[in-house]
């Protein structure tokens, strides 16, 4: 299950709040406030939209470091956090960009989030950061030792904006998420932001995933809806709720509610 608050039958979508530079990065442009005045106001509008839950990332640090980001990065995320869980009551997860799970744990801990995502949880990827690492070995210790079994971790296959340093068959690497990584939900994407995914590859997912829930994270649109939410427990939506379906555009609340719409209609 991915959640308790939401019923395995009803397709789920998790709204992405796609921070702009946080302090710390490159190309931030020194205001906090407006940072999280555009994070508070996507948010309200994904939930009058009718979105089920939210997922905090920070997008705008690109070029994002492989590992562990900066202390005042999970600060500027913990911060943000805790204002979405004061202001609403609905799942919240986090993804520290590019693979800094435990700090997204850490965020998820004092903010009270239920889950986070990694992109790298087992195996090595080639990424524009250079070599991605497993981090499950820590991540592991490190939720057992802050006793946060609540925080789920989402975990991404075959992740976008990545390759594999070797070739392997997709289900074994599916089964080494679930069994070694210990993941409690499996993430499939297309090959990049907004690219949709193969309908064959969520189908091998689905199917090697057992009772492990799957989700679409990316490339989910009204037309596709149909056919994803047939296969998918869950999907993860950006960049078409975005006005001119642009991922740096604020929400468009139409674009919400047209997908909220095709999501709802019966399988």
């Amino acid at each position: 299950m991915l959640h308790p608050e939401w019923n395995p039958q009803d397709c789920p979508l998790i709204g992405m709040l796609h921070a702009p530079p946080l302090p710390g990065s490159s190309d931030f442009q020194g205001d906090f406030a407006a940072i999280r005045h555009s994070i508070l106001r996507d948010a309200e509008t994904l939930l009058e939209g009718g979105v089920d839950g939210l997922m905090l990332e920070n997008f705008g640090d690109s070029p994002f470091y492989p590992g562990r980001v900066p202390a005042i990065t999970v600060a500027a995320m913990t911060s943000l956090a805790s204002d979405l869980m004061w202001r609403f009551d609905v799942p919240l997860g986090i993804n520290v960009l590019r693979n800094d799970g435990l700090s997204a744990l850490a965020v998820a801990v004092a903010s009270g989030a239920s889950f986070i995502r990694v992109n790298v949880l087992c195996g090595t990827r080639v990424a524009d950061q250079g070599l991605l690492h497993g981090i499950a070995h820590d991540l592991l210790r490190d939720r057992a030792n802050l006793r946060a079994g609540s925080v789920k971790i989402w975990a991404d296959v075959d992740v976008k904006h990545s390759a594999a340093l070797a070739q392997r068959p997709l289900r074994d690497e599916v089964r080494d998420l679930i069994e070694r990584g210990k993941c409690d939900a499996l993430i499939v994407s297309g090959t990049a932001t907004g690219q949709p995914i193969e309908e064959m590859t969520l189908r091998d997912v689905k199917l090697a995933a057992g009772s492990t829930p799957v989700l679409v994270g990316s490339g989910v649109t009204v037309d596709g809806v149909p056919r994803l939410k047939s296969i998918a427990d869950g999907l993860i939506v950006g960049t078409s709720l975005k006005q001119d379906g642009i991922a740096t555009n604020p929400v468009e609340l139409d674009r919400v509610r047209q997908l909220v719409e095709a999501i709802r209609t019966p399988r």
